[in-house]
């Protein structure tokens, strides 16, 4: 079973871990059970870094507007639109 993004492959189950994992989940339901994973994985992952963005941005943009998103994807936006949002890089890169 390999991962891919953007056609390039990023990560391959070996044999044995493939029959390790299915030691507990039932070939029948491995491939959806090992996509359902990955799934929840990187969905977890935007909604911990959204709630760091919304914790941080919320105060800020409330002073600048009279209401805001109630959406994930137009709350980011509106964030993603300030002239002083800076992403991880630009912020790492102002460190040195």
């Amino acid at each position: 079973m390999k991962v891919q993004v953007d056609g390039k492959d990023i990560y391959e189950l070996s044999e044995t871990q493939k029959k390790v994992i299915q030691n507990d989940i039932p070939l029948e339901i491995f491939e959806d059970d090992m996509k359902r994973r990955l799934h929840w994985v990187l969905n977890h992952k935007f909604e911990r870094c959204y709630d760091r963005l919304k914790k941080e941005w919320e105060p800020k943009l409330a002073s600048r507007m009279e209401s805001l998103p109630t959406s994930a994807e137009a709350f980011c936006n509106l964030v993603f639109s300030q002239p002083d949002y800076k992403s991880r890089s630009q912020r790492m890169a102002d460190e040195v």
